[in-house]
């Protein structure tokens, strides 16, 4: 899609959509064919468990995209395990970085310790690229209270690198919502949650938070950085707080 029909599109979306029912969307985006062919993509991570239970109960056919950077937590595979099998997710995708890739680029394993942005370019941007090749939009489980680079974001986005349009079902959610819902339908939490992880990324880079600190504070904890690459502001990488 053209970059001034996407915006336009994007603009018509936000206004058009009740905030409310993230439900009433997800069913519009994968069962009416609102934006196209749509994917979702999932960390399955500290709140991961809201949005996938949601989808299950609207399409548990849908694409389920699970960016593996193998450098995950081993709790991180068993969750999205279990998660899947138990909301019938038929069609999970359990995607990683080629190994002639690994190979070139982080032989020993160690980039992170150097380039953290090198090493989420290759180990998770690079790998959704390929992953969404084929799709009009994807769905993503970011909320604006989780950081500030997250404070403005609306149900509707604009991928304009890609001509996709990026939906944010739970975007209005807060903290409550959330735990909320996860008490309401007695979903499982991931198991690093009791252990102080509410933001849980890559084993190496992810630390957990101490009391008064901001969720996101274990992720690349002493670093410029606040996302990994692969979501976008106005049209624009995002590395650290706007």
């Amino acid at each position: 899609m053209q970059r001034k029909d996407l915006a336009q599109t994007v603009a018509r979306l936000n206004a058009t959509t009740w905030a409310d029912d993230a439900t009433g969307l997800l069913d519009q985006v994968l069962n009416r064919g609102l934006v196209g062919q749509v994917a979702m993509v999932s960390s399955f991570g500290a709140e991961s468990a809201v949005l996938l239970h949601l989808l299950a109960q609207v399409q548990p056919a849908a694409p389920v995209i699970f960016i593996d950077t193998q450098m995950l937590f081993a709790e991180t595979l068993d969750y999205q395990a279990d998660l899947a099998s138990r909301f019938g997710l038929r069609d999970v995708r359990r995607v990683t970085a080629d190994e002639l890739t690994l190979r070139r680029t982080d032989p020993w394993g160690n980039l992170h310790q150097s380039n953290t942005d090198a090493c989420c370019d290759f180990r998770k941007t690079q790998v959704l690229d390929r992953a969404l090749a084929g799709f009009d939009g994807w769905i993503s489980g970011r909320k604006r209270h989780q950081a500030g680079t997250r404070a403005a974001l609306e149900l509707f986005e604009a991928d304009e690198a890609h001509g996709r349009i990026k939906i944010n079902p739970l975007a209005y959610w807060s903290a409550a919502d959330i735990a909320a819902y996860f008490e309401a339908h007695d979903l499982p939490r991931h198991p690093l949650v009791a252990r102080g992880y509410p933001s849980i990324g890559c084993a190496p880079c992810t630390s957990a938070v101490g009391a008064g600190e901001d969720a996101r504070a274990g992720r690349w904890r002493g670093q410029d950085k606040e996302e990994c690459g692969i979501h976008f502001v106005d049209g624009k990488w995002v590395r650290t707080a706007a």
